[in-house]
Order: structure tokens, then C-alpha cells, then sequence
């Protein structure tokens, strides 16, 4: 059995080091908790791929790999310790939680689960390449990057919608690509896509190519019969929904049908000792912001926890 901070056990497991684990290790660190982060790939999260912050308070015009090496930064000098190993299973005793990874076993009184989400992709080929470079998963992040330009959002739910609408008013030209014949989202907001000169519905078709010179140039589509469109554009929206990863932790939190984590506004799951923060908690806003918010949160309630015990 593998502990960590010597021979006394952690006070807190965080799983996840994007930017809501690692500000509930701040947090912790900073009512002298000691603090073990686990993270499976590079510290960050999925903020690390956007190039420019514009939305968040103060830091305003920082790319998401600087934001996130100065939340690190700040983490390790208050003295969190992070090891990149993949968490795997957690296993409630009670006033002792065993977090299982592929190496090691660790103990802990409380965890804080922050693993996030993944942007479902499209499979396309150059997808990933292009991250940053005309391909976007948000469009309140990303749009004022594309002012007065030709995009396509992709999906046919609410989140599209809303992105649809919202680049409406930022670019010059918007196709709005769903495969299917009729959208899932609320009629309302398409009933107001409508009205929208510059808005484009593509219909019962899919994105199956990228075309680029260092950037997004456009985009090939087919239709369900097999035709395939060009469109020139800058910029590709991609809103097929997203993949939160809580699947290892099913026994110790209760998920909702897309797979969140179901939790209060204050963190706690059904576990004592328990907590999870960030993106795949269900909730209706995920930003930045709300990350960090809930690192916070999530922090504060665990060390409520361990001062009660």
C-alpha cells in the first residue's frame, strides 16, 4: 500500500489537475490540508488548447497553457504534490478512501474528484490538428475570433443552437450542419435561427473532410444521398456533446443519464467524504469560471468534512 506525505495519510486525494482540481488544491493547501492531485495526462485540462482567455476576470488576453502553468505553479509552491497516474477505481472505508490507479494505491480521507469532460469529436481526419487553428468546441470562447467571417456550426441540440445564434451576431455567414432532417434543440431558438439572414441550415449531413493551409479554409460536407458540398469557412464549431469522465467512480457517486455526476451546489455526492468539481458535474454552465468555482467550493466543503471528523 502506497501513502503519500510519509507515514501520515493524505488529507485530500484530487483526481483531475485541470484548472478546477488544481484550485481546490490551493484551496486546500491553504487551510495546511496536506494534498496528493493524480492526473492521467498533462496538468491543464482541456483549457490548455485554447490560444487566447478573453472571458475571465483580471486575466484577460492569456493563452489556456499559461493560465494553467500559473494555477500549477501556484498549487506545487503552496506544496500540493502531483502524480501523473490514471485513476481507476475509488474505494469507500468509511473515514478512509483508497483511490486506485494503475500503479499504486493511495489513502486519503477525502477525494475530490475534477476529471472533466471531453469534447465528443467529429472523427474527422486533421480534427485534432486544427484545434486552435479554425477548429473550436465553444463558440462563446472562441467566436470573436471569427468577427466578419464564414463559419459552420455542427449539431443539432441546444448547445448548437445557442451557438448558432450567438455567432450570428459576430460572423458574417453561419451554416448550421445537423444530420439529421430536424433538430432536437428547443423550437423556439430555431424558429429564431430562421429569421437570421446569415444563418444556413445543412441538413441530413454530415462534416466529412477539412481543408487547410496552417489554418481551417473549409469544410467538405455529404448529404444522405451522397452528395458533397465545399464551404469556405474559418471557422468550424463542433457542439455533438460532450463525455464526462466519471465512469471509473460509478460506485461511489450517482450519475445522470449523460453520464455527470450528479451533485449539489455544494460539491457533495452521495458519499461522505466525496466530492466532485468542474465539468463533469451536472450543471447548466461550463466555463473557465465555473471550474475554478467549483475547485473552490469543493475544497471548502472537503475541509469542512475533515474538521468535523
Amino acid at each position: 500500500m502506497t501513502q503519500c506525505w510519509g507515514d501520515e495519510m493524505t488529507d485530500i486525494i484530487i483526481i483531475g489537475a485541470g484548472p478546477a482540481g488544481m484550485t481546490a488544491a490551493i484551496y486546500a493547501r491553504r487551510a495546511a490540508k496536506s494534498v496528493l492531485v493524480l492526473e492521467a495526462m498533462s496538468c491543464g485540462g482541456q483549457i490548455i488548447n485554447t490560444p487566447d482567455i478573453e472571458n475571465y476576470p483580471v486575466a484577460a488576453h492569456i493563452s489556456g497553457f499559461d493560465f494553467a502553468t500559473k494555477v500549477y505553479e501556484q498549487a506545487k509552491a503552496l506544496g500540493a504534490e502531483f502524480k501523473f497516474e490514471k485513476a481507476v477505481e475509488i474505494l469507500d472505508g468509511g473515514s478512509v478512501k483508497t483511490v486506485v490507479t494503475a500503479k499504486n494505491r493511495y489513502e486519503a480521507k477525502a477525494v475530490i474528484i475534477a476529471t472533466g469532460s471531453q469534447n465528443r469529436k467529429l472523427g474527422v481526419g486533421d480534427e485534432d490538428k486544427l484545434i486552435g487553428r479554425g477548429v473550436s468546441y465553444c463558440a462563446t470562447c472562441d467566436g470573436a475570433f471569427f468577427r466578419n467571417k464564414d463559419v459552420a456550426v455542427v449539431g443539432g441540440g441546444n448547445t448548437a443552437l445557442e451557438d448558432a445564434l450567438y455567432m450570428a451576431d459576430i460572423a458574417s455567414k453561419v451554416y448550421l450542419i445537423h444530420r439529421r432532417g430536424s433538430f432536437r434543440g428547443e423550437e423556439a431558438t430555431v424558429e429564431k435561427l430562421r429569421q437570421r439572414e446569415n444563418v444556413e441550415f445543412v441538413l441530413n449531413s454530415v462534416v466529412t473532410g477539412l481543408n487547410a493551409d496552417k489554418r481551417l479554409t473549409g469544410i467538405d460536407v455529404t448529404d444522405s444521398r451522397g452528395g458533397v458540398r465545399t464551404l469556405e469557412v474559418s471557422g468550424l464549431f463542433v457542439a455533438v456533446g460532450r463525455i464526462p469522465e466519471n465512469r471509473s467512480f460509478a460506485s461511489v457517486i450517482d450519475l445522470d443519464k449523460a453520464g455527470y455526476a450528479a451533485a449539489d451546489e455544494n460539491c457533495r455526492t452521495k458519499t461522505a467524504g466525496v466530492f466532485v468539481a468542474g465539468d463533469n458535474r451536472a450543471k447548466e454552465v461550463r466555463q473557465l469560471v465555473t471550474a475554478t468555482a467549483d475547485g473552490a467550493v469543493a475544497a471548502t466543503e472537503a475541509i469542512k468534512y475533515l474538521n468535523e471528523q
